[in-house]
């Protein structure tokens, strides 16, 4: 049986996953088979395992950081907001139906237990050790009878739990207190440490907090980890989005992404975000767009709403003028789809509407269609014709989550040639590019990720505007991968890891 550990926080956004993802990387180093583990995730960004099996983004970040690769054992139930307190259900990596957010917790959750509970017997037999990620807070006593993700897992699994609390947004005292207050004596009991997150300042100045909480709890202090800055590892969900909204640096180029309401997989663009010369800003509701270099409309869960939402706050037009005068830009799966003239959905898979028209800017329609499509994909580019860059390329890395199947009215272009889907060969194309080649639309998410194909657009980019290309081609996994290496750096040293250790020695969970 595998040692067990389990975060859960006061509240949603304390910082549950990026210390998961920390001590996935403290205990790799430490010489442990260490695997992460969420019994359900809500996120909308999510990615495809090699199995085609769909998951949570933030349990790759966690999978990474312990050098494995990702499996949907490692999050056995994702859900992804549909809109209207609606969700798409996925179980195992596959969508089981939309359901409502009273559906799910009154009627289906407890019937994916089942599920969780054989994912966490496999993982105790694979690994040495689990860090268990929960989910908002164990204290919301709304939904405790239901809950699948907090301290039945914690008692399923055996897992002592550490309680985190967000100090940068204030009231953490109060809520570390009042958290062990709402939770049944066992449940409590359950609870061996408690963590102070993202702080600022000088910690002398907390000490005497620090001494108040234990002694009021009768819970030791791990640890205080600090406020931690553009870490460079993928975000799960929107909330973390809301720290990218603000440009933090002027550059040479300018990309701006549309801040749709349902926006997905906004991973898509951090590697962008990460190059010296480029500054990528969210256009919120309200803002306009600009004059940037570059366009870019992101995935979307609901392709027809998000269309509905650039039509009735002015962006269409903008869109539409900006693409004719000259402005490249690029849709990537839902943002690919809206770029056509029109999206149907005769199965009224996103929404009760039959059909909404799109921007008319590629040639094409799209239909969905129950059946989803979940792969991990190798693709090539031959002659690319974006941007004029006439890129050519072999094993281009990404993956496809999409329910919508694209048709072309005419003739075009095809972005790239899929020639792996799932590990199996096969020879398929992709997207499209407008005959002027300022259009591009594709359905490979994670396509910027490619290092010298996001450095040849750039310096496309940076030809038009008239700046001499840089040519300098950043290893994008390398970067990932020390930063899990400064992350586990600064948080052990913020924790006191022999106290983790005996927590979980002493295994108190059973």
């Amino acid at each position: 049986m595998a040692k067990a550990i389990m975060l859960q926080g006061t509240s949603s956004h304390v910082g549950k996953s990026i210390l998961t993802t920390a001590l996935c990387r403290i205990f790799k180093q430490d010489g442990q088979k260490v695997t992460p583990f969420k019994a359900q995730n809500m996120a909308l960004n999510s990615y495809v395992t090699k199995t085609g099996g769909e998951m949570g983004r933030a349990q790759v970040a966690q999978a990474e950081a312990a050098g494995l690769d990702p499996t949907v054992e490692m999050n056995p139930v994702l859900l992804k907001p549909t809109g209207n307190s609606c969700s798409q259900v996925i179980v195992m990596g596959k969508p089981v139906g939309n359901m409502s957010a009273k559906e799910y917790h009154a009627g289906y959750s407890l019937k994916a237990l089942g599920v969780v509970t054989e994912c966490i017997q496999k993982l105790h037999q694979d690994f040495d050790t689990i860090v268990i990620e929960g989910a908002g807070s164990p204290a919301e006593v709304n939904l405790k009878d239901n809950d699948i993700v907090n301290m039945r897992v914690a008692k399923l699994a055996g897992a002592p739990v550490l309680l985190i609390a967000d100090i940068d947004r204030g009231g953490a005292l109060a809520s570390i207190v009042g958290t062990l207050e709402l939770l049944d004596p066992d449940e409590r009991a359950l609870i061996k440490g408690l963590i102070i997150n993202k702080f600022r300042g000088d910690i002398t100045l907390l000490k005497p907090a620090l001494d108040f909480l234990e002694v009021k709890t009768g819970k030791p202090v791990i640890g205080v980890v600090p406020h931690l800055d553009r870490l460079g590892i993928d975000d799960e969900d929107s909330v973390s989005l809301e720290d990218k909204e603000q440009p933090e640096k002027v550059s040479e180029l300018d990309i701006a992404v549309l801040r749709l309401p349902k926006i997905s997989n906004f991973t898509d663009f951090d590697a962008l975000a990460n190059e010296s010369d480029v500054q990528v800003r969210y256009v919120r509701q309200g803002e306009a767009i600009g004059k940037p270099d570059l366009i870019i409309l992101p995935g979307s869960k609901n392709t027809t709403e998000d269309l509905l939402y650039l039509r009735h706050n002015g962006y269409e037009q903008e869109l539409i003028k900006l693409a004719k005068s000259g402005t490249p830009l690029v849709g990537i799966c839902g943002g690919y789809q809206m770029l056509g003239r029109e999206v149907q959905d005769p199965e009224h898979t996103e929404s009760d509407l039959d059909k909404v028209m799109g921007l008319g800017l590629i040639d094409s329609i799209t239909i969905f269609e129950a059946n989803k499509v979940t792969h991990q994909v190798k693709a090539a580019a031959c002659n690319h014709k974006f941007l004029g860059i006439n890129y050519s390329g072999h094993n281009l890395a990404g993956y496809e989550i999409h329910m919508g199947r694209t048709q072309f009215l005419s003739p075009v272009d095809a972005a790239f040639t899929i020639v792996t889907r799932s590990g199996k060969s096969v020879q398929l194309t992709d997207g499209a590019i407008s005959a002027d080649g300022l259009v591009m639309g594709t359905y490979i998410h994670g396509i910027f990720d490619n290092d010298t194909y996001r450095r040849a657009v750039l310096d496309a980019l940076r030809v038009r505007k008239g700046l001499a290309p840089l040519g300098v081609i950043k290893d994008t996994q390398a970067l990932k991968d020390a930063a899990y290496n400064r992350l586990a750096d600064v948080v052990r040293q913020g924790l006191d890891m022999d106290l983790i250790y005996r927590i979980m020695n002493e295994n108190n969970g059973r």
